[in-house]
Parts: C-alpha cells; sequence; structure tokens
C-alpha cells in the first residue's frame, strides 16, 4: 500500500481529527488514527468512542489500498515540522509497518491492523431519525453565545451540555449550570422539524473550533442516541447526553419591571478592576443602583483590601443595592457583542436578565444570572 499527499493539506486534517482523541483512552488503540485508502482518496478517523470525527483528503500515486492504524500524535507531530511537500507513505500489508519518506528525510514507525479498530455505530429506524440544514455561522453563534453557561457538576448530567430545541421556524440554543442560564432564539435557522437533543461540551467545542464561518451549510442528521455533522471534509458523529433539559423558560422571570443600561465594554473593564480585590473563593462584587450612577465594590477583609469604581449608566427604579459573581459578569459581558447592555431587575434576591441593547433580526439573546447575598453595601 502506497501514496503521495501534500504535508501541509494532511496535517491540518489530521490536527483537525485528533481534537477527538482523549488524553485517557480506556483502549489504546484509541490513540491512533484509522486511515482508510481507497482510489485516490484518503480517509482519516480519530474516536473516543463517544464521539467520531472523520476527514478526507485526496491522495497521488496510489498503489493498492486498504487499511491501517498509526499513532496520532507521532503523525501529528511530524507533520506540524515538516515542510510543505509532497511525502510518500508505504505500509507493510504483513506487519503494518509504515515508511514516511520526503525530498530528504525517512521516517518509519509501527503500525496496527486497521481491522482492529472499534466502530459501534448502531442500525436506527429511519423514522426515527430527522434530517436539516443549517448554516455554519449560525451553529457557530449558538454554540460562543452558550458554551461558557454549561454545567459541570455530575449531579446534574443533563446540565453539562448545550440544548438544541428545534422547532418548525426556529432552533433554541440553552445551556445552564443553576447559577448562570442563556437562552439564545435563532430565528435565522428555520430547521422544518421539531425536536430536541443535548450536546455535550466536547463535541460542541469540536463544532465551534472546526466549523467554517463560511461553510455554505452543514447537514445534520439526528438519531435517538447521537447526531452525525457533514460538512466541508468532514464528518462528525457525537452521542447526546441522556435525560431532560430542565424547563428553562420556567426559570426565566416574567416581571422585572427595572432596567439598567450600561455601555458593556466600561462595565466589563471596571468589573474587572475591581474584582482584583474580591475575597478569594467568593467573588462578590456589590453594586449600588441610581438613576444615572452606578457604584461598584468589592472587598477583601482579610486582607484589608478594597476597590470600588463609579460609572455612568441610566436605573429607572428605586435605588437597590445588589450582589453579582464577578466571574460571572465577566464572562456575560464578554460573550455579548452589543455596544450597550440592558439589565432587567425586580428586587436583590431574584434573577437579573442581561439583554443586547439590539438583537439581530429574528434572534433573541437573554442571559441570566442569580445574585449573591449582600447585606450592606
Amino acid at each position: 500500500m502506497k501514496f503521495n499527499v501534500a504535508s501541509k493539506q494532511l496535517y491540518n486534517q489530521v490536527a483537525a481529527v485528533s481534537r477527538v482523541i482523549s488524553s485517557k483512552n480506556a483502549m489504546t488503540i484509541l490513540n491512533n488514527f484509522l486511515f482508510v485508502l481507497k482510489g485516490d482518496e484518503l480517509t482519516i478517523t480519530a474516536s473516543d468512542i463517544e464521539n467520531t470525527l472523520t476527514a478526507k483528503i485526496e491522495v497521488t500515486e496510489v498503489e493498492g489500498e486498504g487499511v491501517f492504524c498509526a499513532d496520532a500524535r507521532k503523525i501529528v507531530e511530524l507533520l506540524k515540522e515538516l515542510p510543505d511537500q509532497g511525502i510518500t507513505f508505504e505500509i507493510n500489508e504483513t506487519n503494518f509497518a509504515i515508511s514516511i519518506t520526503y525530498f530528504n528525510g525517512d521516517f518509519s514507525l509501527i503500525g496496527i491492523n486497521g481491522a482492529e479498530y472499534p466502530s459501534d455505530r448502531e442500525v436506527v429506524d429511519e423514522s426515527q431519525c430527522l434530517e436539516l440544514e443549517i448554516p455554519a455561522a449560525e451553529i457557530i453563534d449558538g454554540i460562543e453565545n452558550t458554551l461558557f453557561a454549561v454545567g459541570s457538576d455530575e449531579i446534574w448530567p443533563q446540565m453539562m451540555g448545550i440544548l438544541w430545541d428545534m422547532k418548525p421556524e426556529n432552533m433554541t440554543f440553552v445551556a445552564t449550570d443553576s447559577r448562570k442560564l442563556v437562552k439564545y432564539l435563532n430565528g435565522n435557522i428555520k430547521p422544518g422539524v421539531e425536536g430536541s437533543f443535548i450536546l455535550p461540551v466536547k463535541p460542541a467545542s469540536i463544532l465551534k473550533n472546526i466549523l467554517v464561518k463560511n461553510e455554505e451549510s452543514v447537514k445534520i442528521r439526528v438519531e435517538p442516541k447521537s447526531a452525525t455533522f457533514t460538512f466541508g471534509n468532514y464528518v462528525f458523529n457525537c452521542r447526546f447526553i441522556k435525560g431532560q433539559f430542565p424547563d428553562y423558560n420556567r426559570v426565566i422571570p416574567k416581571n422585572n419591571p427595572y432596567s439598567l443600561t450600561v455601555d458593556r465594554l466600561s462595565f466589563l473593564n471596571s468589573v474587572k478592576r475591581v474584582a482584583i480585590f474580591v475575597e478569594q473563593g467568593h467573588g462578590l462584587v456589590k453594586f449600588k443602583l441610581e438613576p444615572e450612577k452606578i457604584t461598584m465594590k468589592a472587598q477583601d477583609n482579610t486582607l484589608c483590601t478594597s476597590g470600588t469604581e463609579t460609572l455612568s449608566g441610566s436605573f429607572d427604579g428605586s435605588p437597590m443595592v445588589i450582589g453579582f459573581s464577578s466571574n460571572y459578569l465577566i464572562e456575560i459581558f464578554s460573550t455579548l457583542k452589543s455596544k450597550d447592555v440592558i439589565l432587567k431587575l425586580s428586587d436583590p434576591s431574584r434573577p437579573g436578565l442581561f439583554l443586547p441593547d439590539e438583537n439581530e433580526e429574528g434572534n433573541e439573546l437573554l442571559m441570566l444570572l442569580m445574585p449573591m447575598t449582600v447585606s450592606e453595601f
């Protein structure tokens, strides 16, 4: 078995596919790529059992065809350092010894029979499957707006992923860790079908990193336990999180009558400075809201340090003192992209709603954050 391939093109593919491989695999063979050579096409696959990513690349000077496995780390590191030129792979089909040669170098390693690579794709009833196409840019936006809010507590596994809630005329992406919640309704996505699934953090991060915004569309096949995303030269299959996602609409307050409008970047930078002085492990920043002014304060009584800043804002309620986690505020204001942010409040003990001052047409982005207890300013 033999073929020639452009080194940098192959590197781009294996670097993307390698994102699936876990640092600790229950099966040693999963530390390898599976290569399938057929005709003038080479397919590279990586898997951690839960997720499987495949990429395709054209090759030349092909002799024979077949399957073999090679150490993923060594392949990625070698290709990263090779100059951009054609390289030749030659595989001994008896002992799977691999020879990689280029203009002035020759490298060898021992491969594994590709027949040993695991495959656990299930046959499913077609009537239980949904198929749709979504622009890549819209998927990236949905993931970027919600990923930071995903929970990490294994007591609530259903919160350890992003809910994709599909309706015929729109799709809603939701994530929560019980302290914060993000709901992003995208009216530019029109699935034409109804259903939902919870996408774990790992595949969501992989999609965010390898999808290209100018890709025309991503074909998605939704099965009862997994989804397959097809785009460009890639096919990505990932399993869902089992269970029922919390009823997110029920926890969003219906009546937060008071509004605070602030410049997003000014507020974000002020919080970052004041947060330097928060009590470690607590993260509380206190806010005193007045009609034309916001005063924020953080202090660590143990170290006798404190920080206070004042900035302008527009608040239409009676003066109020409320507290929020500085880390969560920084995440929210870093994720929002609008010039101004509107904070909807009712009282210091109830959730605050953070909204962009302007949404793109057809889209609605809402972020909820639970306040922290404040005894005095």
